[in-house]
């Protein structure tokens, strides 16, 4: 998506969602005034997303080395870096409800992990304050780490369904039932989400199939032959998140307040949503069968 399109999309969002939310903001107190500044919501949204889609390391380099110098004709009321910092925080929650606008369709087969978002190495816990109060140490099949975690549902063309942030000692099952909300079909997750009380709940509340690999010491299972095969496909949330931490950059060390973070993460998130090629698994169904199987 070229920067021209990445504007009226987000701002054809804009157009909708602010008048509303000020309207919301001045009758509950809030806000009791309506001053624009000189780049509207809908140029600072676009700046923050376009630095993800541009693979910069640090958001400094890319506004003082390519915003300023290059996007002048595009933003005429581009402001200093510091200026710009300060305006960051307050695109928090129009960017979190554009990231809503994003997401894709289930199609009956969804998947569901967890990735650590580390705030700090471990050997700096002890020194570390800028999430001393909300980050916590977590644990992943990697190792230990400190900070949160980031809860994920994709479905097989590899679109985002749903996401949440947590801290990260949040069991990865605590979120589930908020995740799955408007899912239908078959879920499928690693052996950190099985829970009978939960499969139940699933299959009652929402009529979901609640897919879990299992433990060594746990007695074998007899599943249809594409849940086997589906289990199996998981990587592709594996691909994702490298995608999302190694391209879009959602994690660093460098944050110095949770709005900033939380930005930068959701900033991430809407460039993998806008991204033309995603991981998928290119499924194929069969005219008089219920399963499916990967091409």
């Amino acid at each position: 998506m070229s920067l021209l399109e990445l504007f009226c999309h987000v701002d054809d969002f804009c157009q909708t969602f602010v008048p509303q939310w000020e309207r919301q903001q001045l009758q509950s107190g809030s806000k009791r005034r309506r001053r624009r500044g000189q780049l509207c919501l809908s140029e600072i949204m676009t700046i923050l997303i376009h630095f993800h889609q541009m693979r910069f390391r640090d958001f400094k380099t890319y506004y003082l080395g390519y915003v300023l110098p290059h996007l002048h004709s595009e933003f005429p009321g581009l402001v200093s870096y510091n200026r710009f910092v300060e305006l960051i925080p307050s695109v928090l929650v129009p960017l979190c409800a554009y990231l809503q606008s994003c997401y894709g369709d289930c199609t009956g087969i969804s998947f569901i992990d967890s990735t650590p978002i580390a705030v700090c190495h471990n050997r700096r816990i002890g020194q570390h304050r800028v999430f001393a109060e909300v980050a916590q140490r977590g644990k992943n099949s990697v190792g230990w780490f400190y900070g949160f975690k980031l809860h994920l549902v994709v479905n097989d063309r590899g679109e985002l369904l749903a996401c949440r942030m947590t801290t990260g000692n949040t069991d990865d099952r605590a979120p589930v039932p908020k995740l799955v909300k408007r899912l239908f079909g078959w879920l499928y997750a690693d052996k950190g989400y099985i829970s009978q009380p939960l499969v139940k709940e699933l299959l009652e509340t929402l009529g979901l199939h609640f897919i879990t690999r299992i433990r060594d010491n746990m007695k074998n299972r007899l599943i249809r032959l594409s849940d086997h095969v589906l289990l199996r496909k998981r990587a592709i949330l594996e691909s994702i998140m490298d995608q999302l931490k190694n391209i879009s950059q959602i994690e660093h060390t460098r944050h110095r307040s949770l709005a900033s973070l939380m930005v930068n993460l959701v900033c991430g998130l809407i460039a993998y949503c806008h991204q033309p090629k995603k991981p998928g698994l290119h499924l194929v169904p069969y005219p008089h069968l219920e399963d499916v199987i990967p091409n």
